[in-house]
């Protein structure tokens, strides 16, 4: 079983990770109008305020409602399962902190009354000779979380399981 203190430092990430989340997304609604767009860097970055009622990459959209328990269902699976996946170590309470405080920031957006989607903000893109453009999905601090604590856990589990074992008795 989990210790109190390795609850207690994913806790804390997700909390952090929630509220860096949520600030930066209410930055985005108040300093950006719904598809208004902010270029940082010409033909390679730009702050944008899309909204998204589908999954990555704006898969299944639409289907806000049905995402939000798929989410809800994925924090309690990840609760109650936790312990299989090496989640005493600091690398672990990190991979789980911020896979928790991301996907809490994607579902608040969902369940809020005054959204109803995912407020999606960063987005790196390359102007095409034509004018159009070619980009990556935009994205938010939550789905970065969500992201990064995922290759945390895979890294994890493949060291942990090419590690060198003792050899048995």
């Amino acid at each position: 079983m989990l210790s109190a203190k390795s609850n207690r430092y994913i806790a804390m990430l997700a909390a952090v990770v929630f509220v860096l989340d949520q600030f930066t997304k209410w930055l985005v609604l108040n300093l950006l109008e719904k598809g208004d767009e902010k270029i940082l860097i010409p033909g390679f970055f730009k702050f944008v305020h899309w909204g998204n009622t589908g999954a990555a990459w704006s898969l299944f959209r639409g289907n806000n409602g049905a995402l939000a328990f798929v989410a809800l269902l994925a924090f309690v699976a990840l609760f109650l399962t936790r312990h299989h996946f090496n989640s005493h170590t600091l690398p672990g309470q990190i991979a789980f902190g911020l896979i928790f405080g991301g996907i809490a920031g994607n579902l608040t957006d969902r369940l809020l009354p005054s959204r109803h989607e995912v407020i999606d903000f960063i987005y790196f893109y390359m102007q095409q000779r034509g004018g159009g453009e070619i980009g990556f999905p935009a994205f938010n601090i939550a789905d970065t979380a969500i992201c990064t604590g995922v290759g945390l856990i895979f890294l994890i589990t493949w060291r942990d399981e090419h590690s060198p074992k003792p050899p048995a008795n």
